[in-house]
């Protein structure tokens, strides 16, 4: 059913003032980047290298052994450097798998192993290998709950399924709850990990955050390979010198526009937007990608701040106005306030075009500037609907609220600088809104809405999803937020099915979408961390500021 509420009688939004920045984006302007040392370590990770990648090729007798080594690459955030050797083997073993379960009764922790890797790549391996786990009465075998490593290995192997997977909805449910009680009788370090599993498993972890997760917790480990730990430290602090590098670029950009001063009413999260871009894509070579999200995702969060708790309803409509001529001209119809952002935006467009012409790629600016449009449509329809007190149906909502996730735009702007993988095809794919785009919509938006509502809601903003589903169902909040995970849930089953080979996009774009739904998940899962950004500030601390201690090097 439709209902409404009380409509904004007075034409305004109430004054919101968000909590201060918990960094001083101006402070990373000072950094500097040593080049002896990124150099030193630099040479150093290139011998590594070739001695993982005749380790990854070596004899594939022993395929199990080759899947945690695999696994652990990917644990350590060393997968990248060998993306072909590792889909050779990976294509060899998912080829394979019929014959080894013909040939071997692998235990829970192995066979879920297998599972984890082989789905986490794309190959799409039955789900009926967990069946031998479970008893008569169709409930897991209690032998199997003090095998620990089996338990856990079983919980992240679940966060891979996809539709019509019953065993593994199960499986989580029961590891879940075992994991609880074995995270209390566990060693400390093995019972850190097992917490912070159950607070973000792998699958849902941003790729460098969990590698210096998992970092800290492999060199506590009895035997760990002490120059695959060498090598990722090392990679580690490389690659957090590049960023380094770059986020003074971004910090030097943020302070030349002085946006911060001239709209004091919006949140200024500079650092914050430039860990959401390396979460999204933190390969060395991915440089102007990250950069470019940044910067449209601190133009979104402006015109969010802007449309939502700031701007009269004229004033929204005359902004969207603006937007959709993209010209100068328009500035004259638009708010002194207004138009300083408004210029800026231009100069980004032009930015945009700029870079695109020399890839040869001018259609990248066209298809940016769409969606934002679509962006500043959505933001005008809350404005509309808050002015009006009124409160959609859900369904009506979410069509709205998925495009004002902004995530459209985001993937936009990441394309801009994937020259040789993201050409006017994929843009064109893009806009056609498929089946993996709309569930990281959902993802995006639902997820914000439950952490972050009743702080709109006292700042005077525009009903929720949470409110919508209340309202249109009867329910109270508790109820409503529970269906609204529900909805999550499958969207992330949408993703992983669209992830599974064969693929109607090159790995490189799924990656960036999956990752996207990977910072959803660590900024929107407990908290709106964007806003309330201190809860944030141990993960930026490690990925940006402090390296990680080093070792001699391993004699190999």
């Amino acid at each position: 059913m439709e209902v409404h509420l009380q409509p904004n009688t007075d034409q305004t939004k109430i004054r919101s003032v968000f909590p201060p920045p918990v960094w001083d984006s101006y402070s990373f302007t000072s950094f500097s980047l040593l080049d002896s040392e990124y150099e030193s370590w630099t040479r150093r990770v290139e011998t590594l290298k070739e001695k993982v990648k005749d380790m990854l090729m070596a004899d594939a007798s022993n395929p199990i052994k080759k899947i945690e080594l695999i696994n652990l690459l990917c644990r350590l955030g060393l997968s990248y450097h060998f993306e072909r050797e590792i889909e050779e083997q990976l294509i060899h073993i998912f080829n394979w798998v019929p014959q080894l379960f013909d040939e071997n009764d692998y235990d829970l922790y192995t066979t879920a192993l297998l599972f984890q890797v082989l789905r986490q790549h794309g190959f799409k391996m039955t789900c009926d290998v967990f069946k031998k786990f479970k008893d008569s009465n169709g409930e897991f075998k209690k032998s199997i709950i003090k095998d620990v490593r089996g338990i856990l290995s079983l919980y992240e192997a679940s966060f891979m399924s996809v539709h019509g997977e019953d065993i593994l909805d199960e499986a989580l449910e029961f590891t879940r709850s075992q994991l609880e009680s074995l995270a209390m009788q566990s060693k400390p370090h093995y019972s850190e990990r097992i917490k912070n599993a159950l607070i973000l498993p792998f699958h849902k972890g941003v790729p460098r955050v969990e590698a210096w997760q998992y970092i800290c917790f492999y060199e506590k480990e009895e035997s760990p390979n002490e120059f695959l730990l060498e090598f990722a430290k090392l990679d580690f602090n490389r690659v957090q010198l590049l960023q380094r590098e770059e986020l003074k670029v971004m910090a030097r950009w943020w302070k030349d526009l002085n946006l911060a001063e001239k709209l004091p009413y919006a949140r200024d999260r500079l650092v914050e937007i430039y860990f959401w871009a390396c979460s999204i894509q933190f390969e060395p070579h991915l440089a102007l990608s990250r950069m470019m999200m940044a910067k449209y995702l601190k133009m979104i969060s402006l015109a969010d701040d802007t449309c939502d708790a700031y701007a009269t309803m004229k004033e929204v409509n005359a902004f969207t106005d603006a937007i959709e001529r993209c010209s100068i001209d328009a500035t004259d119809e638009l708010p002194d306030y207004m138009k300083v952002f408004y210029k800026e935006l231009l100069n980004l467009f032009e930015e945009t075009e700029n870079i695109a012409s020399k890839e040869g790629r001018s259609y990248c600016a066209y298809y940016v500037k769409e969606e934002f449009k679509n962006l500043l449509r959505s933001y005008r329809m809350e404005a509309q609907w808050f002015n009006e007190g009124y409160v959609p149906t859900f369904d009506v909502y979410l069509q709205n609220g998925s495009e004002s996730s902004s995530y459209g735009l985001i993937v936009a702007a990441g394309f801009i600088g994937m020259e040789k993988i993201a050409g006017i095809k994929e843009y064109q794919w893009l806009q056609s809104n498929p089946k993996i785009v709309k569930a990281l919509k959902v993802l995006g938006r639902l997820e914000n809405d439950i952490v972050s509502h009743q702080a709109e809601q006292k700042r005077g903003d525009s009903a929720s999803s949470v409110e919508c589903y209340m309202k249109e169902h009867d329910v109270l909040e508790k109820k409503a937020v529970e269906e609204i995970l529900k909805i999550c849930a499958n969207a992330w089953k949408d993703i992983n099915e669209e992830c599974m080979k064969p693929t109607a996009l090159p790995s490189p774009i799924l990656q960036l979408l999956v990752n996207l739904a990977r910072i959803t998940e660590v900024c929107y899962r407990f908290d709106d961390s964007y806003t309330n950004s201190s809860s944030l500030q141990d993960k930026i601390t490690a990925l940006f500021l402090e390296p990680l201690p080093l070792q001699d090097q391993v004699n190999i």
